[in-house]
């Protein structure tokens, strides 16, 4: 059981190695060109293995942001977990020694094999989490190395790089949509954020625009929750 929950996290997160190879090098291609060595993209993508918080976290360094700052503006940028953590608590429990790993490793790819995917009955869906979070973890750092390896010897121009996590959460949405028939959360969320966008301007707008989701998802939730065999169908 052990073997074909490791074989089905490690098929799944395919689609995430190769997304997290090419960021995790544009991070360490960014981290080096800012005056930082590989042994911070080792030590930053172990410890904290938060895409979007570590591309800002380069800019936080080099603009010499206090600690505060930093922590403050980490904890906005992924807020996001809160929600997701809350989604997962049913799954992950009986996790034991490895629930505190599986909530450091939760990211937004992480999140959205595990939120979607149904598993056969001889795969162990305990081990299948963690061998999914510690295989996304592994790509995450082993591209990050090589970005600011390659960094060292390469010249590479890091203009556009930090565009490359919102090219990825655009890639997964899209996914979900062509692989979802009911597309009502994407067009909240969409709708949403765009509206607080335009009203709490791009400095302040994630936090509102999370809790607005949360509380429509709420709202519509039985609409959200019947199943497939419920819902009409085309004569």
């Amino acid at each position: 059981m052990t073997k074909k929950s490791f074989k089905r996290a490690f098929r799944d997160s395919l689609p995430i190695m190769a997304g997290y190879l090419a960021l995790g090098i544009g991070y360490g291609v960014l981290l080096q060109s800012k005056g930082y060595s590989f042994w911070w993209a080792i030590l930053m993508s172990v410890t904290m293995f938060a895409g979007s918080g570590q591309y800002a976290g380069v800019d936080f360094m080099a603009s010499g942001a206090s600690l505060l700052t930093t922590g403050f503006m980490t904890l906005i940028i992924n807020c996001r977990h809160f929600f997701y953590g809350v989604s997962l608590l049913e799954k992950y429990r009986g996790t034991g020694a490895a629930k505190p790993y599986l909530i450091f490793g939760l990211t937004d790819e992480t999140y959205s094999i595990t939120a979607t995917t149904v598993l056969e009955d001889d795969i162990n869906p305990k081990r299948y989490y963690l061998f999914l979070t510690a295989l996304n973890h592994s790509y995450w750092i082993t591209g990050c190395v090589l970005g600011a390896v390659l960094g060292m010897f390469l010249p590479f121009s890091s203009e556009g790089i930090d565009f490359a996590m919102t090219a990825l959460f655009i890639v997964i949405m899209v996914e979900q949509w062509l692989s979802s028939k009911e597309h009502l959360p994407a067009i909240l969320g969409v709708a949403t954020t765009v509206v607080c966008l335009l009203v709490f301007g791009a400095e302040y707008f994630i936090v509102p625009a999370l809790f607005l989701i949360a509380a429509e998802l709420m709202l519509f939730r039985k609409k959200l929750d019947k199943p497939e065999s419920e819902a009409p169908h085309a004569d």
